[in-house]
Parts: structure tokens; sequence; C-alpha cells
């Protein structure tokens, strides 16, 4: 199979997807990472549309790409109009870009009824700003846009917007599916007609309003495209568009084309959160090959069986792709999961293999009050350690109290505000701490008081910070305001980060078990 080449939008079109909103310096910071996994272009935004991408190809100038070509994006000319006059095209130029990509109409409709063209100045539109571009020395991809639509409904004007870009010299026809509708076995019968009639390498755009942006790449490619545009984490408008963390390892192991080294796409993974990060997005958990749970065990069956070999329910190593393997400890656990944890916590050797059926009951047990230790690993050791005879807690709860005062104290809160406060008895080596705080919420006061009594003893407690805090109804609990809560806390030392889990019929309680838990945990041995 041919090579093919990768092309990124995510800078451009990804960062039209609602929420998302790019600074330039983001910009160049992704478009570095980019460069390191290989991908061969990153399209870097539309100059002529807005100071922020003029901005970004000014200081792009500066970037050291090892692997990458940046390319400007911008459209046609103007309807009726000369490329020699025409702003956007002059823009393009300006950028410095090597290469430009020009969007153009590849739609009958499109033209005739969105752009208001005679169909035959659609054309004259593309041939005159390709030739013209291609004359200033620059290299010219056409992204014709709706083309499938357009080829569906009139497959000869859709072709023949196709062929005058090609004649007029542009290096690579890119195929859009702009409105994100076509299936693949579409793409591939339109993406296969295609390069028999140009003589120039094909490429595909896909949208994902469909949920098959990725399918249609991978579909284009098998029929001959060696172009093939997307963004990281499928970002774009609408529904996004072809993700192409899911693209290039499909490509790679799935298609065997080594469209970039084996090491550079164990950085995915890496490249997924990052983007997340700056793009100020949830990262999706669940999201192919480097999503958090793309290569979670929760079943027992299938821990079993991952125990034996792990091809038997892992469609590819997830390290290959910078990611790793995660056993969900659940009521669906089985006796495999609780060795696979087990074994990732280095405690295999002092729990024996008869005591996992016990633990697995324990499990499910506390799992039956309300307690869920997959989304909170750090309890889980606690709740292993707590039963090996070497374990000594480093803490124990003698009581605590939390009130709530509604109303005003003069020269600490105005009226309107609740004050809560908490007063703890902590015992440490048989040491008993008695401590009082006040906090802007009953979880804020206890985990206030449990630090003061602590921190004499535990000094490097004072790098622990509370990070999140989640509450949730259990739904199998009593109904009303009975009902079990669950208390999920995240914390951090800087260095690492774990998460807690408490339950009971009253919040404060619960939040008082993921807190102590997570202060216990913090002191466990690195």
């Amino acid at each position: 199979m041919a090579e093919v080449a990768l092309y990124d939008t995510t800078l451009r079109d990804g960062a039209q997807m609602e929420g998302v909103s790019f600074s330039v310096h983001d910009k160049l910071r992704i478009a570095e990472r980019l460069d390191g996994v290989g991908v061969h272009y990153i399209e870097g935004g539309w100059p002529g549309s807005n100071p922020k991408d003029e901005e970004f190809f000014a200081q792009a100038k500066n970037l050291r790409l090892a692997n990458a070509t940046l390319v400007a994006f911008g459209s046609t000319r103007r309807p009726n109009g000369s490329v020699e006059n025409d702003a956007n095209l002059r823009a393009l130029l300006e950028s410095g870009a090597p290469v430009v990509t020009l969007v153009g109409k590849a739609s009958e409709m499109q033209a005739s009824e969105v752009l208001e063209v005679p169909l035959e100045e659609n054309l004259a539109m593309i041939r005159e700003s390709v030739a013209y571009l291609r004359a200033e020395g620059r290299r010219v991809f056409f992204d014709a846009e709706h083309f499938f639509d357009g080829y569906a409904a009139n497959p000869e004007y859709a072709l023949q917007c196709a062929r005058a870009a090609a004649e007029a010299g542009a290096e690579c026809v890119v195929l859009c599916d702009t409105n994100g509708g076509t299936l693949p076995v579409d793409v591939f019968a339109a993406v296969s007609a295609v390069r028999k009639a140009l003589d120039c390498p094909v490429g595909i755009h896909c949208h994902n309003d469909a949920d098959v942006a990725v399918a249609n790449t991978i579909a284009a490619v098998q029929a001959g495209a060696t172009q093939a545009q997307g963004t990281i984490n499928g970002y774009g408008e609408r529904c996004g568009n072809a993700n192409l963390l899911s693209v290039i390892p499909n490509m790679k192991l799935k298609l065997g084309i080594d469209v970039v080294t084996d090491e550079q796409m164990s950085r995915l993974t890496e490249l997924h959160r990052f983007t997340s990060e700056l793009a100020n997005m949830p990262r999706n958990r669940y999201q192919p090959y480097v999503g958090e749970s793309a290569f979670a065990h929760k079943g027992g069956l299938h821990v079993s069986g991952m125990a034996k070999t792990e091809a038997s329910y892992q469609h590819v190593n997830p390290e290959a792709v910078g990611n790793a393997k995660h056993v969900v400890i659940s009521e669906l656990a089985g006796r495999g999961n609780i060795a696979a944890k087990l074994q990732e916590a280095g405690l295999t050797a002092e729990v024996p293999t008869s005591h996992l059926p016990g633990l697995l009951q324990l499990v499910k047990a506390r799992e039956n009050e309300g307690f869920q230790y997959e989304g909170a690993e750090a309890s889980f050791r606690l709740l292993v350690e707590r039963l090996l005879p070497r374990y000594r807690s480093p803490f124990d709860l003698v009581d605590f109290m939390v009130v709530m005062e509604h109303g005003r104290r003069p020269g600490k809160w105005s009226g309107g505000d609740a004050l809560s406060e908490a007063t703890v008895k902590i015992a440490v080596n048989g040491e008993v701490r008695h401590t009082a705080a006040e906090g802007n919420g009953p979880v804020n006061a206890l985990d206030l008081a449990i630090r003061k009594g602590l921190l004499e003893f535990y000094p490097r407690l004072a790098d622990v910070e509370l990070t999140d805090y989640k509450v949730r109804v259990v739904p199998q609990g009593p109904g009303g305001t009975g009902a079990v809560v669950r208390v999920l806390v995240e914390s951090t030392d800087g260095e690492r980060v774990w998460a807690t889990v408490g339950a009971s019929t009253n919040i404060v309680e619960a939040s008082w078990q993921a807190l102590a838990d997570s202060l216990e945990y913090a002191l466990l041995d690195k």
C-alpha cells in the first residue's frame, strides 16, 4: 500500500469546536508536539480571517520543526474578482507558509445556491486561485468542500471541480465530507472513481456527524487516498473531525502503513492529554487507544483470560500508543481482578492465594454498601493493607463533630453566609490530639481540623492538597433524603495523584472516610 501523509488541522478546524479557544502560545506548543509524533503537515490557521492566526504564522517562523511542514488555510478568490487583488490570497502569501490549502466548492448546489455564482465561475475561481499561488512559488493542496454530497447529486460536476484544481497545479486534491453524513462504502467508491479521473494524489477530510469519520478516513486510504486529514481528539465543528489519534494506529497497526515510527506512536496518549489540557476540555476516558479506560478490564471473565494471554481481550498492545492496561475492581470482579490489582500494588507476595476469595467477598460486600473502588484505587490499596498482619494505621479516629451556623458573626462573616466548624480527636501512637477548625463548608472544616491534629506527627502532609470532591447518590440505597451517598476525593502531593472513596447515609461521615483514606494513603511508603 502506498505511503500516506498525515495532515493535522487541530489548530484551525479543531479550534472551531464549541468550547475550544487556543491562544497563539497554545497553538505553538501544540504544533511542536504534533511535529514530535511525526505529523507531516500542520495547518496553522486562516491568516486572512483573524489577527490571532496572522500572529501565529509570524511567530511560527521561529519553530524548529523536524518532521512537519506548516500550512496556511484559505479560500479561493472572491466571485467575479481577480486573484491579484484578492485580500485573502495576499494574506496567504504574506503568511510565509510554504504550503497553502485552498478550500473551494465541489458541489453544484453549493456553488449555485450558497455562493450564488454560475457553475463555470466556480470552476474559474478554483483554477485561477490554484494557478496564482503556484506561480508565486507555493505548494497547493485543494480542499474540495462538500465533495461527497456534490458527487452523490451530480458526479460529473464534482469531478470537474476536482479536475480544475489538479490541472491548475494542485499537488493533492482533498475530498471533504463536510457535512459528515457519508458512509464508508460510498467514500470508498467515490475515492476510487476520483483516483481514476485525476493524475494527482487524492486526500481525505472527514467530519464526524454520522460517527464514522475515522472509518471513512480508513476506507478512503484503502481506496488509494495518500493524505489523511484530521484533528487531535477529533476536535472540530459540530460533532468534530476524524480523530488522528485513532487514524494513526489504525493505519500503522491494522493496515501496516508506517505513517509514524514506533517511538512516535508511543507518544499518542501523552499528546491526547496535553492537547485536552490546552484546549481546557475534559479528557474522554473512553476514547479508543488513548483514553484512560481504553484498556480497562472490569469483568472477572475478561481479567481471568488476560492473566493467561493479554491478546484474549485486547486488540493491540496498549504500550504501542503509550497507554497501559488497567484492571478495575468492582462488584463484577473475579479473583483474577483482585490478583491483578495486588500485582500492580506489589502486594502479591504478602497476600496468599487462599485469601483471594475472602478479599473478593469483602470488596463485593463493601460495594453493596455503596463503596466503589474502580475510581478509588487508593482506598482499595488501604483495604488490602489493613488486612495484612504487619500493617499499623498511622492514626486512628477517636471522634469528630461538625456544626454549622447560619447568621452573622461581626468582623468574620456577613449575613447570609454559613459558617462550619469541625472538632476532631485523633490518636497517633497513643497520643490524642483534640483540634478544631472553621471552614467554608463542613468538608473543608473537617479537612482542616484533621490536618491540624496530624501535621505535628507527619509534616509531609502539608504538601497534600485536595484537588477534587464529588458526591453521588447511590441508586441501591434507601430513597429520598435518607439515601446512601458516595463521596470521591482526589488528592495530590505534587508528585502522585490518588483517589479515595467513602459511603454512608450521612454525607459528612462519607466525607470523613474519603478524607481519612486520602491522608493515610499519603503516608504509605512511595
